[in-house]
């Protein structure tokens, strides 16, 4: 048994153990399981449900403190550690409680509600990113696969060929050494066999990655994306990254504000009853404490203009996301037109040149006219064409799934 014919036999064991535990996988499928699977989404909605749970705390008053004492104990003099002699000795209880200023407090909710946008904003940016990759993942395993069935089809038109050969040394119409070279022919494709079947299992990991499913199957047509430029560059300003950046610019001036507050002083209120011995009367104290924020210019002013400063931050970063986006639609659809160009080129011309290659030599090698290592030659260069049309094939959906799902709009 030949290595290229177990190294198949291997492939497909794994493909019929993979179809026992799950069943063929389709493109939208695929992208469904991966929303529902994906860890990475999972975490940011989590960090969505936690931003919104922490809204209800965001500008509350502080909690209240229990202040419990003695107040005047004697530790001195003829009434030294004699309390019950003494009427200024009691025991206090009390409470009290700090209220921030109103801005500051209106700031923390506001920063809270801008904490929550920011966490919308990046699952949103999550789960697009998610579904480019995951479709990414999908049509490289689909064609990883086409690649493995056209190398077994040249192979297979090599080896019958191969296989004769011995009878036509037989018959002298070949030379003896001519039976190694459709040997080494043999064994260079089995090599790029291996190279396919390694291409697979990478393919079909990532794929696992995203889906969660334990041994996905691709089934199905590869989804044909209509792409339109104009279209694409319309819905740039909609993106859901420059989504995320402008939540973290929200959070950013929310930050300001908050820090602007620190300006203003910030009050608070006790109360307390003191009990003194049954002899005296108890007391009841009541005040209220206002800070003074005194020195501004080197406390509040400083933290400020550093918020300020994060603010223009990633107000710079808005801009520079805005001229990435950009460039990267222009370049990826400048890169989309010419491997569009180029398959079709490998399509239309190569591939088929290459079949008629290993036609007219295969048609030679029998009539006497040409040796057996032009017949190798001629499959070698078909296998290369049709691989190179897949390679080619694959990157234009792959442009066409990246183009249109990164890019536009609406969710899909």
């Amino acid at each position: 048994m030949s290595r290229y014919t177990i190294l198949s036999a291997a492939l497909i064991a794994a493909l019929t153990t993979t179809t026992a535990t799950a069943g063929p996988i389709t493109f939208d499928a695929a992208l469904a399981a991966a929303k529902g699977h994906a860890p990475s989404l999972r975490a940011r909605n989590l960090g969505a449900d936690s931003a919104r749970a922490s809204r209800g705390a965001a500008g509350a008053l502080p909690d209240p403190k229990l202040a419990l004492g003695i107040d005047s104990f004697p530790v001195s003099g003829p009434l030294a550690f004699e309390p019950n002699r003494d009427n200024f000795t009691w025991a206090r209880v009390g409470l009290s409680q700090d209220i921030p200023n109103a801005a500051k407090r209106h700031a923390q909710q506001a920063r809270a509600d801008t904490d929550i946008a920011a966490a919308d904003a990046e699952a949103v940016a999550e789960a697009r990113t998610v579904e480019v990759e995951t479709a990414i993942a999908w049509i490289t395993l689909a064609y990883a696969e086409r690649r493995l069935v056209a190398l077994d089809a040249v192979r297979a038109k090599l080896d019958r060929l191969v296989r004769t050969s011995p009878s036509a040394v037989s018959a002298g119409s070949a030379r003896p050494a001519q039976t190694l070279a459709g040997r080494q022919g043999l064994a260079a494709l089995d090599d790029r066999c291996d190279e396919l079947v390694s291409a697979v299992a990478r393919a079909r990991a990532d794929l696992i990655r995203w889906t969660g499913d334990p041994a996905p199957v691709v089934a199905g047509p590869v989804p044909d994306f209509m792409v339109d430029p104009a279209q694409l560059r319309s819905a740039l300003d909609r993106n859901p990254m420059l989504a995320a950046i402008a939540a973290r610019v929200g959070q950013a001036d929310a930050d300001v504000r908050l820090a602007q507050a620190d300006r203003r002083p910030d009050f608070g209120v006790d109360v307390s009853y003191q009990r003194r011995d049954p002899r005296f009367g108890d007391y009841v104290s009541a005040g209220v404490t206002i800070g003074l924020p005194l020195f501004k210019s080197h406390r509040q002013d400083p933290l400020i203009a550093a918020r300020a400063a994060d603010a223009a931050k990633r107000r710079a970063e808005q801009e520079d996301t805005a001229r990435q986006l950009a460039a990267g639609l222009d370049a990826s659809l400048a890169d989309h037109v010419m491997h569009h160009a180029q398959w079709m080129r490998s399509k239309e011309t190569l591939e088929p040149l290459a079949r008629e290659r290993v036609d007219l030599e295969t048609a030679s090698y029998a009539g006497g006219r040409a040796g057996l290592l032009d017949v190798v030659d001629a499959h070698s260069a078909l296998a290369n064409a049709a691989l190179e049309t897949l390679d080619r094939e694959a990157l234009v959906a792959i442009d066409g799934a990246r183009l249109t799902l990164t890019y536009r709009s609406d969710p899909r």
